[in-house]
């Protein structure tokens, strides 16, 4: 046995979840129960994310037969994904196991069931093999304690984790320290462009600085800034805009807080094509989003249109097929944008009907709602694309939209970690989650985490207590 050398064996879930999930174990050997390719066979029908990834598993499996031969799968197939660079001699891979006997033998557990089947193949394969420790790799928690009870190591899939704690999390903008002036005292360069102040200051060991995050001093709202660049130990700071100030108003929209007046800078600059907003309930996600959105399409003609869309996942109980066009369809899914849009245009209601049929036919020639299922192969120019709930999507869904964006177009994803309603994605897992720690980094993107709630003190104290 090779020191340290582990099985794991892998859920099916884990493997529709993640298809590349056979790979991520280094020098360990995965093993497949025969139940698990069973289930992929049964999973592989249908358009769903799951669907595609039961079909991808599938693929990779039967490449590395067609490399290898059948007569390896006795003694384990090197684990090297297609495609990849060749593995260098002294490079230690594990390999990819299957259940070869003893099938139906989860009628020792009790019932006849798939679950059942999966952990009495593991029993079996602890006692073929007692010296190497056996590892079971599940996101169904029910199944991992099933496994404990039944003697087996249960561990939950963490390959996909963008970051180990949440809390560690980028949030957008960082409190400068009270000597922040004095340290930089000497060293200070200032000028004034396009009427805008910068600074040059430089960059301490301990500054965890990115481009586009915002520093302020606390309890000084002139003392705001934005990072532009980053360089060689120094860095250049601009005064962001102060959107508090009726005079700065954006569509008539104030920032009622210091988080979102650095969301609105980040939304209003055009060197910005990425935005990522995170917060809860009411923090004004969406009003802010649509207010830049109508200012720089309607007023300045930056984009040629809005395009939202969200991830299409029930809180409860489905209600079944919707009738009408696709934009229709997703009428009953765009209630924030119904009610934002009502605060966003209050003039409408003093013009009467045809006021408000004018007002609604401007905003539907501007505004259009479209599905995510049909954005792959899209490629949208000049377009500002506001992606709603983005909580719910995997980071594979993530990056499929992402990459929908041509030139001149900006995508602002918004969600709340706290209301995931897909299953298998966690805090940690979320694609929104993913795209900020990712995304931090690029000098043409921002995140701002709001965190005061401004809806009402109704739902602020829900917020809190419920």
């Amino acid at each position: 046995m090779t020191r340290g050398k582990r099985i794991y064996v892998l859920d099916t879930n884990v493997l529709m979840h993640d298809p590349t999930a056979l790979f991520k174990f280094e020098e360990h050997d995965v093993y497949l129960t025969m139940q698990v390719i069973e289930e992929l066979d049964n999973g592989k029908k249908g358009t769903s994310e799951a669907s595609r990834n039961a079909r991808q598993v599938s693929r990779f499996i039967n490449e590395l037969i067609e490399e290898q031969g059948t007569d390896q799968i006795e003694k384990g197939l090197q684990l090297r994904q297609p495609g990849s660079v060749q593995l260098k001699s002294g490079d230690a891979r594990g390999v990819l196991r299957f259940q070869t006997k003893g099938f139906g033998g989860g009628e020792s557990l009790g019932t006849s069931m798939a679950d059942n089947h999966i952990l009495a193949a593991i029993v079996a394969l602890q006692a073929q093999e007692p010296d190497t420790p056996v590892v079971f790799v599940s996101k169904d928690i029910n199944l991992r304690i099933k496994g404990a009870i039944a003697g087996i190591r249960s561990e939950d899939y963490e390959n996909d984790r963008a970051l180990d704690d949440f809390n560690l999390l980028f949030t957008g903008a960082t409190a400068l320290d009270a000597e922040f002036w004095s340290r930089n005292g000497k060293d200070l360069r200032s000028w004034t462009e396009h009427g805008r102040t910068f600074y040059e200051v430089s960059v301490l060991e301990g500054d965890d600085w990115y481009p586009n995050q915002f520093l302020y001093l606390p309890g000084d709202e002139q003392s705001e800034f934005r990072v532009v660049s980053l360089d060689a130990g120094k860095a250049v700071l601009q005064i962001v805009d102060d959107y508090r100030n009726p005079q700065h108003a954006v569509w008539g929209i104030t920032a009622r807080n210091r988080e979102q007046n650095f969301a609105l800078n980040a939304l209003m600059e055009p060197e910005i094509d990425f935005v990522t907003l995170l917060g809860t309930a009411g923090t004004g996600k969406t009003l802010l989003t649509l207010a830049a959105g109508l200012a720089q399409s309607m007023d300045v003609q930056r984009y040629r249109e809005i395009i939202m869309t969200r991830a299409t996942v029930s809180v409860g109980e489905d209600i079944g097929f919707l009738p009408g066009t696709e934009e229709e369809k997703m009428t009953p899914w765009m209630g924030a944008l119904t009610d934002n849009l009502e605060v966003l245009m209050p003039n409408a209601k003093e013009g009467g009907a045809w006021g408000r049929a004018a007002t609604n036919d401007l905003l539907s020639s501007r505004i259009k709602i479209r599905s995510m299922n049909f954005m792959r192969g899209r490629t949208f120019l000049s377009r500002y694309l506001i992606l709603d709930e983005a909580q719910n999507l995997t980071p594979k869904q993530m990056k499929t939209l992402i990459t929908r964006a041509g030139p001149g177009t900006k995508i602002v994803c918004l969600g709340n970690v706290e209301q995931i309603d897909t299953p298998y994605l966690t805090e940690t897992t979320s694609g929104l989650t993913y795209v900020v720690d990712r995304f931090k980094g690029w000098a043409h993107s921002a995140h701002i985490t709001l965190r005061r709630g401004e809806r009402s003190r109704l739902a602020d104290h829900a917020s809190e207590v419920l």
